[in-house]
């Protein structure tokens, strides 16, 4: 284990202090294995998704206004996909080898094909389009659109079946494997909204009025729960989903947007914009502790976690003279 020299100032002023360091910048927790640089983007970053058998990366530049490919076995940008208009929500089709981009400024979901990279479809109609899912088992496709609304698309991406109305405008949301229900963060009415799929309608609406800003979510089937990372405080709250009730809730890092449970370790991966990814252990279902906090870089809040490549991947955006990059951890 190597340090550099703040974390040895850190160290020694802890240690002067009279407390104990369990961890140093995450060595143990989340391992930095390696770093993409992506010169040349700019502005903030949205949402991912990954070709896992393809060792691919997609990355929603938002800023930027491009799709960012990236060949996780070289460590390297493939591609750069133009054009795009406010690129947010991202989902990979493997069956067809399809790249599906939604779009927030020209309310479009476009279709890249996975291999030249052209696009193959336009769904308009989709103002605001933000988050996107994919059932595993139907292989349906959902898109958080709107002042509040769900779009569901069949299998291919390209045609729209249905709309299921919200409260409020969709931040991140998540699908149950083995139940027909999705749990969505509708921050505006400070609400976590519930929706049936067999019924495709409301079902439930959780209050949000204590901690506020709820925007990325995460899921835990196997214990039943539910995590929420909040900004109005900087708040990790968990859920009982059968009973909709708050079980335990945690302080993290300022400014979160993306956050990832690792069912086989028992942890929760949150990036914070404050410029920290926080490692959060579950001792069990109502019991999390604060792990580690792990520096990274002011806006660094987007990240995406791989249970198949056993990756956690960070968008870190460009700071003066530092480049735009993609750092990779292994837990």
């Amino acid at each position: 284990m190597t340090f550099n020299l703040m974390q040895l100032l850190v160290i020694y002023l802890v240690s002067w202090l009279g407390l104990s360091v369990v961890h140093a910048q995450g060595a143990d927790l989340l391992k930095l294995t390696k770093t993409i640089p992506l010169p040349g983007v700019k502005g903030r970053f949205d949402h991912f998704a990954a070709d896992v058998q393809g060792k691919r990366l997609f990355v929603a530049a938002l800023g930027n206004n491009t799709l960012e490919v990236i060949d996780l076995a070289a460590g390297k940008r493939l591609r750069s996909i133009n054009g795009l208009h406010k690129p947010t929500g991202i989902v990979f089709l493997p069956e067809a080898n399809q790249i599906g981009v939604a779009n927030g400024d020209d309310g479009t979901f476009k279709l890249f094909d996975g291999i030249t990279y052209q696009l193959v479809n336009n769904l308009r109609g989709l103002e605001d389009a933000d988050n996107v899912r994919r059932d595993r088992k139907t292989k349906l496709v959902y898109v958080g659109y709107g002042d509040g609304a769900v779009a569901v698309l069949d299998g291919s991406g390209k045609q729209r079946h249905a709309d299921i109305k919200l409260p409020a405008h969709p931040e991140s949301f998540q699908l149950e494997t083995d139940g027909t229900h999705v749990f969505i963060n509708v921050p505006d009415a400070k609400q976590v909204a519930v929706i049936d799929l067999q019924k495709k309608d409301l079902v439930a609406t959780w209050s949000m009025d204590k901690f506020q800003a709820n925007f990325p979510m995460a899921i835990d089937e196997g214990s039943h729960r539910l995590f929420v990372g909040c900004r109005n405080p900087a708040r990790l709250v968990v859920f009982d989903i059968t009973t909709g009730k708050p079980v335990a809730d945690l302080a993290i890092s300022g400014d979160t947007d993306d956050l990832f449970y690792d069912a086989k370790l028992k942890r929760l991966y949150i990036s914070c914009g404050e410029g920290f990814v926080n490692v959060i252990e579950q001792r069990d279902a109502d019991h999390y502790q604060m792990r580690d906090s792990i520096p990274t870089r002011a806006g660094a809040r987007t990240s995406f976690f791989s249970a198949e490549l056993g990756e956690f991947y960070l968008a870190v955006p460009e700071r003066g003279d530092q480049y735009a990059e993609v750092r990779v951890f292994q837990p």
